[in-house]
């Protein structure tokens, strides 16, 4: 018979070692799951900040109301995308005319311009914080004044926008009341020949040069073009749906197309209304003609000819610098104030019908300046328009220096770069590519 094996008895020593290293295994499971947890914690984080976190976080906030850095990263999109827009117009106008864009000065300068804001985000990001701090104002300007934009509206809105009109197709408003004009003073008559009315301004090419603007609440909806064929309901919903499909190419939610491009619209109109309620319809002005040189020796030599008798007209076709008016005798039309640099403008409402002025420097050169007329005229229905804008953006500015405006530094580093002139191109590309090869495939006859 086998004899049993002794039992080993554990020293305590032994059994001390065997929980010292219990205890060191689990310590070191616990750091290793804990770590895990944070990475995986820190991950979870980070995606849940740049998805919904840093979407929801206020990039702008006015008077303390804000606006996410979704919606503001959703109207730099559509920014972009009307620039780029405005460019492949311009481009393909340049194709299909034969015209080569690095030859033509005009057409070089507007395309430069477009590319340059595209070449440069924060550009184009500061104009859209600008265009959310102006509807933030207007906004709260209408809810202190009891301005209201009801569901309802922007609902009619939608469906003027998209030409469905379930109550009728509406009446056209009744074309402008042709405007009436002083005749001609003796003074004007022997001044210059009636042969180019005076009330239409030739181009003024020595005006300061614009860049290129935009705003945001008046980007053209897509799908959106008038149209006199009536349709129905379903019609509406169809292409209503197709222009949320668009928009949501770029990040835009249905709630932000209504409150963008309509909802602030409605409240941006209702509100210029009042501010620009008394806004006349009359302004004065002056008609001018004037001959642009490049130095004061010059100017004054020409000011000379024409105290002696030159004729004016001759002089500007030969020897202003001023293309857009030297063709039509220096003439540049009737204009109100704010549309020439300070300096003509001031010459011009100062001097007397028919005085020759002295020599008038400003950026674009010296001028000899001859007011043919000046008096107080009706406004045509564009005048009135750019008159009821400058007091309405003027009113903007006044609202913008006493609020309380705080930008989020971190609008810099997540304005969108895309979409780009490169993809754009692309995107014509590979569409014209497409239907080369569909255009080359053979078709099966029977």
């Amino acid at each position: 018979m086998a004899k049993d094996k002794p039992t080993k008895i554990a020293s305590k020593k032994h059994l001390a070692r065997l929980e010292r290293e219990r205890r060191q295994t689990q310590l070191i499971t616990s750091i290793a799951i804990g770590i895990v947890v944070i990475i995986v914690a820190l991950i979870g984080y980070g995606i849940l900040n740049e998805t919904i976190l840093k979407a929801r976080r206020a990039v702008i906030t006015v008077n303390g109301d804000s606006v996410s850095m979704h919606e503001y990263q959703v109207r730099v999109r559509l920014a972009r995308k009307q620039f780029v827009d405005q460019y492949l117009q311009y481009y393909q106008f340049a194709q299909m005319f034969g015209i080569d864009p690095t030859t033509d000065s005009s057409l070089s300068q507007t395309l430069n311009q477009l590319q340059s804001m595209l070449d440069n985000p924060s550009q184009i990001g500061q104009q859209v914080l600008d265009e959310i701090a102006n509807d933030l104002l207007i906004r709260q300007y209408a809810k202190a004044n009891g301005i209201e934009v009801t569901a309802a509206d922007v609902e009619k809105a939608i469906h003027d926008g998209f030409s469905y009109y379930p109550e009728g197709t509406p009446t056209p408003a009744p074309t402008s009341t042709p405007l009436s004009y002083p005749t001609w003073s003796a003074t004007q008559y022997a001044l210059m020949t009636p042969t180019i009315p005076p009330t239409v301004a030739p181009t003024q090419t020595f005006a300061p040069t614009q860049t290129v603007q935009f705003t945001a609440t008046s980007t053209p909806v897509p799908s959106i073009t008038p149209t006199s064929t009536l349709y129905t309901l379903s019609g509406f919903d169809n292409r209503y749906q197709e222009s949320l499909s668009t928009y949501a190419k770029y990040g835009m939610t249905e709630s932000e197309f209504r409150k963008i491009y309509f909802e602030s619209r409605l409240i941006r109109q209702r509100v210029s209304d009042i501010i620009t309620a008394n806004v006349p319809h009359q302004q004065e002005q002056v008609w001018a003609r004037h001959i642009l040189v490049a130095d004061e020796t010059t100017a004054l030599a020409i000011r000379d000819q024409l105290l002696s008798g030159a004729d004016f007209a001759t002089l500007a076709s030969q020897s202003s610098l001023d293309t857009g008016s030297k063709d039509k005798g220096g003439d540049l039309g009737w204009f109100g104030r704010g549309k020439m640099v300070a300096e003509f403008e001031t010459a011009a409402f100062s001097l007397d019908v028919g005085t020759i002025s002295m020599p008038v420097k400003s950026s674009n050169g010296w001028h000899i300046i001859q007011v043919l007329g000046h008096e107080i005229r009706p406004l045509t229905d564009s005048e009135y328009k750019d008159a009821v804008n400058a007091v309405f953006n003027q009113w903007l500015l006044d609202q913008q220096s006493g609020a309380n405006i705080v930008i989020d530094d971190a609008w810099v580093a997540n304005t969108p770069e895309l979409p780009s002139l490169q993809s754009a191109f692309n995107d014509q590309y590979a569409t014209a590519t497409a239907y080369a090869n569909q255009q080359l495939q053979p078709t099966n006859t029977p």
